[in-house]
């Protein structure tokens, strides 16, 4: 067989409409290849199977017959979503979708494109690496989609207004304690002490948001969300009553059930903020003043 009817791993992804890293680790995990110094290296068994070297513009690199057998691989090519699929899905662009990814704390940015956290890994995704420049990005199960978090996420950054559901409902305290007291940033705030906490970060130029539902599966909203390092603030006062103690231990939960960044403030460090906020959201790589 000649040269010319040999494709390159990454043609032959892209022939077969196959994600060109899935199809590496394939043929690695076939013992076809194996990497070595960061390079693909063709194995014995790589040979036997057609393999070649041929030398291009960028170097030497691994050549396949067109008509390579897969069919022991079982590829299956719909498995894993890139961020451009998904934005195609949304309707959003792929550099959209990886920011919301990363707001939800599944990825976070690298020193050259996106990693995936322990988080992200929790809920199926996966790993990828171009395979020539070696920019790392993240690939996603099907079922993604399906997610709530996401979805919700998505209809916030398209400003979809949803219906309320018997969840909304659910949340007494919220609905108990209307927001009455309005910050200077305009927020609508349910107590004085939240109104302190919103014009402090709102003086001090931190971006943040007010009751943000939390990217998780259980219906729970924050006091306040900051963007930047990803931390939560909660605000704990009537600390003499009882429902209200079990609301707080419950939402305490759900932060360490997902490692989320979590500041949490009393009634006394609320009155000295311009020494307690600073240090604690230095802890979380926010910077005040």
């Amino acid at each position: 067989m000649t040269a010319e009817k040999r494709l390159s791993t990454s043609l032959l992804a892209k022939e077969r409409s196959i994600p060109q890293d899935q199809l590496f680790r394939l043929l690695s995990s076939q013992g076809l290849i194996e990497k070595k110094d960061e390079k693909w290296i063709l194995t014995g068994a790589g040979e036997k199977r057609g393999g070649i070297y041929l030398t291009g513009k960028f170097g030497q690199y691994v050549a396949w017959p067109k008509d390579l057998d897969l069919s022991e691989t079982k590829v299956d090519a719909t498995k894993f979503l890139t961020a451009t699929a998904l934005g195609q899905h949304f309707n959003l662009s792929a550099n959209k979708i990886n920011y919301v990814m990363s707001e939800l704390g599944w990825i976070k940015k690298g020193l050259k494109g996106w990693i995936v956290t322990e988080q992200g890994k929790k809920i199926g995704a996966e790993q990828g690496e171009d395979s020539r420049s070696g920019v790392p990005y993240a690939r996603w199960p099907e079922k993604i989609v399906r997610i709530s978090a996401l979805k919700d996420s998505v209809d916030n950054i398209k400003g979809v207004d949803k219906p309320k559901t018997e969840n909304d409902k659910m949340d007494s305290f919220r609905h108990k304690f209307e927001a009455t007291h309005r910050a200077t940033d305009g927020h609508f705030v349910r107590s004085k002490a939240e109104m302190l906490i919103d014009n402090w970060l709102y003086m001090a130029e931190i971006v943040h948001a007010y009751e943000r539902k939390l990217p998780i599966e259980e219906e729970m909203y924050c006091d306040f969300y900051i963007p930047t390092g990803k931390v939560y603030i909660e605000f704990w006062g009537l600390e003499n009553d009882e429902k209200y103690l079990v609301r707080k231990r419950e939402k305490i939960a759900i932060y360490q059930k997902y490692s989320f960044n979590l500041i949490e403030l009393t009634d006394q460090e609320v009155l000295n903020l311009d020494d307690i906020l600073p240090r604690l959201l230095l802890k979380f790589g926010v910077q005040a003043y």
